[in-house]
């Protein structure tokens, strides 16, 4: 996604956290055109029958009535790799917040945040901050912070330019910011995505800066 959300879906099957998350991104983007669902058949269904609408960004709790909010993470990045994907969960734990990174997901916010808080984090997605909370950012950290990194495999070499692209898309820039950063085209800096996610094996913006910063292949001071 380039510039400010415009389109906007919330999946949660509690009213009153669909109300707190519609009201949340009403605020950090003005005027934008929100579509609510309580599960997964719901958020599919409008998906389908909305066309050719479709979200620019999307809320998506992960414990559905019907459901993992994983699958659904899965299934609009497989559609507009560009869609902006936010966990909006009460889980915080590495089982729940590994898997939504492995599937896709822009940003991890717990729902023990104030609206203030999810507006600022909200909000900063245009800046490319991804949305993360303090207690989920900290244990990201934790995770760059081991002691001992794996030594890399000599085939998942990145090229210089492949780590350049990484560190941006680790920083948050999308795809055509990237291309402009460097002075490329926009399809030979989605290669050089494509070319990193094969090489690090992962599918991911999130877990490939994870996986790069373990390997060594970037360092913190990069981000």
């Amino acid at each position: 996604m380039s510039g400010i959300p415009t389109t906007g879906l919330v999946v949660d099957d509690l009213p009153e956290a669909r109300n707190w998350l519609c009201d949340a991104l009403r605020v950090a983007f003005p005027g934008i055109d929100i579509r609510e669902a309580g599960s997964l058949q719901s958020a599919r269904d409008k998906l389908v029958h909305a066309q050719p609408w479709r979200p620019d960004i999307a809320l998506i709790d992960l414990g559905l009535p019907d459901g993992s909010g994983t699958d659904l993470i899965t299934q609009l990045r497989a559609s507009d790799p560009n869609v902006v994907t936010v966990v909006t969960t009460i889980f915080d734990d590495d089982s729940h917040l590994f898997g939504a990174l492995k599937a896709g997901a822009d940003g991890y916010v717990l729902k023990d945040q104030s609206r203030g808080q999810l507006v600022d984090m909200l909000a900063g997605i245009h800046a490319g901050q991804p949305p993360l909370s303090p207690s989920i950012a900290r244990k990201l950290l934790q995770v760059f912070q081991e002691p001992k990194a794996t030594a890399p495999d000599p085939e998942a070499q990145l090229t210089a330019r492949e780590q350049e692209v990484l560190t941006l898309i680790a920083k948050g820039y999308t795809v055509v910011r990237v291309a402009e950063l460097l002075g490329i085209t926009r399809n030979t800096a989605a290669g050089y995505v494509k070319s990193i996610y094969r090489k690090l094996n992962v599918s991911s913006r999130a877990e490939a800066t994870l996986a790069a910063t373990r390997q060594g292949l970037i360092g913190l001071d990069s981000m």
